[in-house]
């Protein structure tokens, strides 16, 4: 057998180890003379490039608040349900569920164009189907974009859209919960359409998208009247002609209670709703690097601060109104104080927050018993949470905002010394958008009665409108199954 001269083998192997570490060296060696040249050509391209890690962070902190927004829809749909009776269950369930497909299509056919296309003080007229350049400084075509009411954010074209599209959808869930029960689907749907493509947005250019409120001085951060005011008008119209539910007035006008069929599920809602709005207020911003970091932490403090001063407001108030701390009513108390802060969340301090926020929950549980009064069935207590406190949180912008807040108002309120003249701006604001948008609605929802019908059948709605409309239930009894 041959045998092996291992210190040659160990010798040979040893030579080339040390040959392979020299050629390792020079490769590191070529690298890293190679990395000293090229750095700081990739710096001065870096510094040229307009999409720097700013942008970056920007963009991504609006996306993900977006999302937080559109996962709202939910909470929307176990409030609604939860608030209403099981047999219509599945019926708002799929209101809420499918407003969010129509607002989709509808705001990116039109909506967005109408809202931030560049156009005159009452309407944009450009940029329909998302067409056009972005006048943004992160593209670089600040003298051909069509956008210009939204380029003081640096995110890209298509993160804008996204986030304006998911506070659209908000304006007509609002809605939902005020005709709940006993509309039809497809009218409801028609109408839906109809507010995202056309009213919301004008309304929202006069403030957002460069026209004449916004030129006037008026303020909204967030959507007080923008969006909650807006849904809580187009609602109340639908209200209006709808009429109330079976059963809900007795003859002597008293008022005969409808419970909500799932406490659980309203819980669930409020709770969603709650945090989703911590993307709704602070994602407004439309950044978070540098400065935006200072002005997201201010408005995260402000909108919980007045959602709790609301909640607990609320709970006290109804248990002294009615003798019980009336669940229904601490879930609304929270969502009113959500309601009143979003407009001047960024413009107040935390303890104005607390005082919008505490005013906001009484004004929700004296709203539902007025509207009651005057037989204005609202199943879910919409009007008073999103109509009454959109306006009082927009009006509350002339009474507590301060300058040196993150928001940078160019005035003071009337309680820190700047007088009556934003309180007035703000008020003509609500006057303005309130009639242009309770008008539209009668107009539109008149339509929709004449050609498709608006409320369904008498015997339909004592049924449920899952049966009736839907085709299925939510809860099915046993031996359905």
């Amino acid at each position: 057998m041959q045998q092996y001269d291992t210190s040659r083998c160990e010798k040979h192997i040893g030579q080339h180890r040390k040959s392979s570490r020299n050629r390792s060296k020079g490769i590191l060696g070529t690298l890293l003379i190679l990395i000293i040249l090229v750095l700081p050509t990739l710096a001065s391209a870096q510094d040229a490039s307009p999409w720097t890690t700013d942008v970056a962070v920007d963009t991504l902190w609006v996306l993900v608040a977006g999302m937080l927004v559109f996962f709202m829809n939910t909470g929307f749909g176990c409030v609604e349900s939860g608030f209403c009776r099981s047999k219509n269950t599945v019926n708002i369930l799929g209101k809420n569920f499918v407003v969010f497909g129509i607002a989709s299509v509808a705001f990116w056919i039109v909506g967005w164009a109408l809202m931030f296309g560049d156009g005159n003080g009452f309407i944009g007229t450009k940029g329909f189907l998302l067409g056009g350049a972005d006048n943004s400084p992160v593209t670089g075509d600040a003298y051909q974009g069509i956008f210009g009411a939204i380029n003081w954010t640096g995110v890209p074209l298509m993160a804008k859209f996204f986030f304006q599209l998911v506070f659209a959808g908000t304006a007509a869930t609002i809605v939902s919960g005020c005709v709940a029960e006993r509309i039809h689907y497809k009218s409801f749907m028609i109408f839906s359409f109809v507010l995202v493509a056309v009213s919301y947005p004008i309304t929202g250019h006069w403030i957002w998208g460069g026209g004449w409120l916004d030129s006037l001085g008026m303020r909204d951060f967030a959507g007080s009247t923008v969006v909650h005011s807006v849904g809580g008008w187009a609602g109340l119209a639908g209200i209006l002609l709808l009429g109330p539910r079976i059963g809900k007035y007795r003859k002597d006008g008293s008022v005969q209670p409808i419970p909500g069929h799932s406490m659980a599920l309203a819980f669930l809602g409020g709770m969603i709703l709650w945090l989703g709005w911590f993307g709704f207020n602070p994602g407004s911003t439309m950044g978070i690097s540098g400065t935006g970091a200072k002005a997201v932490s201010h408005v995260v403090v402000t909108t919980n601060i007045a959602c709790a001063f609301g909640l607990l407001v609320a709970t006290i108030v109804s248990w002294i109104v009615v003798g019980k701390p009336d669940f229904s009513m601490t879930v609304n108390g929270a969502l009113a104080g959500l309601v009143a802060i979003t407009a001047p969340c960024a413009f107040v301090s935390p303890v104005a927050a607390a005082i919008i926020g505490a005013i906001a929950g009484v004004l929700v549980v004296f709203g539902v018993l007025f509207f009651d009064k005057l037989r204005i069935d609202d199943p879910v207590g919409a009007l008073s949470v999103h109509l009454i406190n959109g306006i009082w949180g927009t009006l509350s912008i002339g009474l507590f905002a301060k300058q040196s807040m993150p928001g940078e108002i160019y005035a003071d309120g009337l309680f820190y010394g700047g007088g009556p003249s934003l309180l007035g701006k703000q008020f003509l604001g609500v006057i303005a958008v309130g009639a242009f948008t309770f008008v539209l609605s009668i107009v539109v929802w008149r339509i929709i009665k004449a050609i498709f019908g608006l409320r369904v059948d008498e015997e339909d709605e004592v049924t449920g409108l899952d049966i009736s409309e839907m085709g299925m239930e939510a809860y099915p009894r046993e031996g359905q199954i």
